[in-house]
């Protein structure tokens, strides 16, 4: 593997609930850190409430900082496609919205051409058995959200939704082999 001299980069993902998001890429070797948040939308600085209304255009996603040198982006990728249904429209599971879309938010041209490489070779691989849903997206702001959000996952999980939702993906990413 080459080396690569920046000790960190960031990756914007949105696979349904950022609480799942967010616990499966904290849970990710390599990754530094991850923030739940929204981004896509045209209303600033959006409450959950207002992007849970489904009228802000935002999409609940989560800002993972990662070490390239460990993980690279390609890696995060397949993270990102085995733990949530990139085929469903609008939602995961139970969440429905267009808060809930999978989406790839992309800062810069490489992870653009990387996430359009990456589904035209799933969708040609006939992965999945629909054709994959997600959006790539150009990143234009990324709103933290409210810190009560914060690694949920962690703080909650006896919770039914954790237990019933979140565990089933953490239990996936322990079987994902990465290059």
């Amino acid at each position: 593997m080459i080396q690569n001299l920046e000790s960190k980069q960031t990756a914007i993902f949105g696979g349904g609930c950022f609480w799942c998001t967010e616990a499966i890429f904290a849970s990710t070797k390599g990754v530094i850190s991850v923030l739940p948040g929204y981004s896509g939308g045209k209303v600033a600085n959006p409450s959950y409430e207002q992007v849970c209304g489904g009228n802000t255009g935002h999409v609940e996603c989560a800002k993972i900082e990662f070490d390239p040198n460990i993980i690279s982006y390609q890696n995060l990728l397949k993270v990102f496609f085995e733990t949530h249904n990139p085929t469903q429209v609008n939602g995961q599971g139970n969440d429905i919205g267009s808060q809930y879309q999978s989406t790839i938010f992309y800062s810069n041209d490489q992870q653009r051409e990387v996430a359009e490489q990456f589904i035209t070779k799933l969708d040609k691989q006939k992965v999945f058995d629909k054709r994959i849903a997600t959006e790539i997206r150009p990143l234009e702001v990324f709103y933290p959200a409210e810190d009560y959000h914060q690694k949920y996952y962690e703080s909650h999980k006896d919770a039914p939704y954790c237990q019933l939702v979140i565990e089933p993906k953490l239990e996936k990413l322990k079987h994902i082999k990465l290059d």
